[in-house]
């Protein structure tokens, strides 16, 4: 008799060669890994956000924050990996759009001039940074642009490793999310801006960091449980593409491990971590 589970999933997975990261107090990934690593400590101060050098001087001065977060994370991934961003396929995964120009659409609407600025109008949707993505590295490859409010980093894990399990190609991750200025931060208070890129490859490199392999469960998700990790814990919850700082721990220590993250209930996403 033919004992085989045909309902167990197979796991998807492959090999972390860059990242990238920026939180509030924490510019780049060195900064975010010294303070994984137990090396220094978390200091909250407001979100650092490089200036898009590679766009056009008319795009550059029209980037908003979501766009120039966006941006560093993806090309301070690639860099890590030595990778040439035009030739990488990418998942840009968020939880909303700029709430910035959001704030200033509604504000717009709700005067006695409703014209809006077409400039304005196209920075207003969600894959805006994908686009300027686009602008600014000449990437002719595929793009996906997912959200799934807080499991949007899950699900934009999810996709980026179908794709490279799929595609067998390299698959650039980029999640972020952005701060809603009153009275729409009453209803969304994410703090401040923040997010995470991770560079995805079908086999390890010379530049691999870890093999990654992703599975469901129905189990809770991982939190930060060091006392002196804390502060990002509460960024962990705060902002939802931080929801990655568990696996971002371990690819920081360089330690094998499982860890659960958060996607849409009752489903979780299981990850297993194997440093090179």
């Amino acid at each position: 008799m033919n004992t085989t589970n045909t309902n167990a999933a197979t796991p998807l997975r492959a090999w972390v060669d860059g990242i990238g990261f920026i939180a509030p107090g924490l510019p780049d990934w060195p900064a975010a890994r010294a303070v994984l690593r137990g090396e220094q400590a978390w200091q909250s101060a407001p979100s650092i956000l490089p200036a898009p050098g590679l766009l056009p001087p008319a795009e550059r001065r029209r980037a908003s924050r979501v766009v120039k977060l966006a941006l560093a994370l993806g090309l301070e991934a690639a860099a890590h990996a030595e990778a040439d961003p035009a030739t990488l396929a990418t998942v840009f995964a968020a939880s909303g759009a700029d709430g910035h120009n959001c704030h200033a659409l509604c504000e717009q609407l709700a005067g006695d001039d409703r014209q809006i600025s077409p400039t304005r109008f196209h920075n207003s949707v969600h894959n805006a940074a994908a686009g300027y993505w686009g602008i600014a590295t000449h990437a002719m490859q595929p793009c996906q642009v997912i959200c799934a409010f807080d499991a949007s980093f899950g699900a934009g894990l999810l996709d980026a490793l179908a794709q490279v399990a799929g595609d067998g190609v390299p698959v650039l991750l980029i999640a972020y999310d952005s701060e809603y200025p009153q009275p729409l931060h009453a209803k969304r208070d994410t703090p401040d801006c923040g997010g995470v890129a991770l560079l995805l490859s079908p086999a390890p490199t010379a530049h691999s960091l870890a093999a990654i392999e992703l599975a469901p469960t129905d189990a809770a998700a991982d939190r930060l449980t060091d006392p002196d990790l804390a502060g990002l814990e509460n960024l962990r919850t705060a902002i939802p593409a931080l929801r990655a700082l568990p696996l971002l721990e371990h690819l920081a220590r360089g330690s094998a491990g499982t860890v659960t993250l958060d996607y849409l209930p009752p489903m979780q996403l299981r990850i297993g971590v194997q440093p090179c």
